[in-house]
């Protein structure tokens, strides 16, 4: 499979290693969980993360099935700003029960078996209106989703701490 998921816990660099791949000309799928928490604000309704997690996991994973049928029609690849496994991750951080559909879903929708890993870097860490986890709360969620890629079956490869151009060599290296 040519879908590769970048990941890790918020504000760890993915959104600009993302746009550093399009710039490449890459196939690149966006971050839902941002274009959901936009929308749903918009709209004025409870299907956010830190009201609702468990209605805004099951809009999450709608579009990422989407996202992921879509790139399977590529042969080429496509870079995905976190994947199913994401939203599983954070549900265990939030205590909330896995559905079976999620459960499906991990099975059902395999990515390549790299996941690439941003690691917590207290340096570049911001918040903004998408983003409202403190520092030590996106390194939680970062040990989350690696252990859950883990637990999944794939293999992680974690990012250094580097310029954004340098990720990006170092990614297309590791796909040699």
């Amino acid at each position: 499979m040519n879908a590769i998921i970048i990941s890790g816990g918020p504000g760890s660099g993915k959104t600009t290693l993302l746009e550093a791949l399009k710039e490449k000309g890459f196939n690149c799928s966006d971050e839902i969980s941002r274009q959901l928490i936009r929308e749903q604000v918009a709209l004025d309704t409870d299907s956010l993360p830190w009201k609702n997690l468990a209605s805004f996991a099951d809009l999450a994973l709608e579009r990422m099935i989407f996202e992921f049928k879509k790139a399977a029609l590529s042969s080429q690849y496509t870079f995905f700003d976190r994947g199913i496994p994401d939203i599983v991750a954070y549900l265990k951080v939030g205590k909330l029960e896995i559905s079976d559909r999620q459960q499906r879903a991990l099975e059902t929708y395999p990515y390549h078996p790299y996941v690439f890993m941003a690691p917590p870097w207290e340096n570049i860490y911001v918040n903004d209106a998408e983003r409202w986890q403190t520092f030590e709360e996106a390194s939680k969620l970062y040990h989350a989703l690696a252990e859950t890629y883990l637990s999944a079956g794939y293999q992680l490869i974690e990012l250094p701490l580097f310029p954004v151009e340098n990720r990006v060599e170092f990614i297309l290296e590791k796909l040699k």
